[in-house]
């Protein structure tokens, strides 16, 4: 059972701070609960973000700081845009899903100027993944084809930057071996010339897949 608590330990387990009695406890439910699961994937982002922040703060400096209200504003502003972004990213995957109703060939990211490709497959496995990332001026719209995945449960689409820097493109629910191909498309801070390459995981973290360029 997935109470309120253990919701809230989600955040705490990834960033770190639990207790070790309470990051125990935490390990146990986490190992059947796939609600969490796909939490701690969520999380493994703010994680990298946070890590990534700490490191550029010059020693002596204080990383916490009082927001003013010129910060708010643009904070404000940046959350908009944001969620406009979000909005017009469901209608085009909304009209992906109707694409494929129709039996239509659906490709998960266009060939344009400043699109880049990642591509692996896996002999022993039989995964095998394409990924493509079209630059915004926001950072990278990603699309992905994976199929063969052998693992059941939440997976997730990872960016690395060339800097070391993660970044959680998406997450799904994986069927497992026999399942049928999938096509979903996410989006990062990370401009395409910015990554490195892109990860296949699980909700634990471990690696089903590196795609390189």
């Amino acid at each position: 059972m997935c109470s309120p608590q253990h919701r809230r330990d989600v955040g705490a387990y990834a960033l770190g701070v639990l207790g070790p009695a309470d990051a125990f406890r935490f390990e146990e439910h986490l190992e059947g609960c796939p609600l969490c699961a796909g939490g701690m994937v969520e999380f493994g982002g703010v994680a990298a973000v946070l890590g990534r922040y700490a490191r550029l703060t010059p020693p002596g400096v204080d990383p916490v700081v009082v927001a003013g209200p010129g910060m708010v504003r643009r904070a404000v502003g940046a959350v908009a845009a944001g969620r406009r972004r979000s909005r017009r990213r469901r209608l085009a995957l909304g009209a992906a899903a109707v694409v494929l109703a129709a039996g239509v060939p659906f490709v998960v990211a266009s060939g344009g100027p400043g699109t880049e490709r990642w591509t692996a497959a896996d002999r022993g496995s039989g995964m095998a993944a394409v990924v493509t990332a079209g630059a915004r001026e926001w950072g990278a719209d990603v699309g992905l084809e994976v199929s063969g995945v052998p693992e059941r449960g939440v997976c997730a689409l990872v960016a690395v930057g060339r800097d070391g820097t993660e970044e959680t493109v998406a997450t799904w629910s994986s069927a497992g071996p026999g399942g049928e191909p999938l096509r979903l498309s996410g989006g990062a801070a990370l401009r395409p010339g910015a990554i490195d390459r892109f990860e296949v995981r699980t909700a634990a973290g471990r690696p089903l897949l590196r795609l390189a360029r």
